[in-house]
């Protein structure tokens, strides 16, 4: 899979020290799904149990233990993966997944 934006989640971690600690978690996500062929929301069930599904092929995923939230979108057929959000669970219930 391509993944678009990786700036988005270097950004994330730089941005304040406290979010140091997403940093290896998210660099793992990123080379496993850099490493993916995923053509369904099964298959990424498969790999990760604990993601969740919304409408128009969004995918919630928990990093690092559940701290943060990652929304991303999902072109199964060009095999990209769009980062549409990242952050904390209090950001996380500020945003509809469905939407952003």
């Amino acid at each position: 899979m391509r993944v678009i934006a990786k700036r988005t989640l270097r950004e994330f971690w730089a941005s304040k020290p406290k979010r140091a600690d997403a940093k290896g978690a998210l660099e793992a996500w990123h080379h496993e799904v850099s490493q993916a062929h995923w053509r369904s929301p099964a298959e990424i069930k498969a790999q990760h149990r604990n993601a969740s599904f919304v409408g128009d092929n969004r995918v919630i995923f928990n990093i690092a233990g559940n701290k943060y939230r990652l929304i991303v979108r999902i072109n199964y057929r060009r095999e990209i993966v769009y980062i549409r959000f990242v952050g904390t669970h209090a950001d996380y219930d500020r945003v509809d997944a469905e939407t952003i």
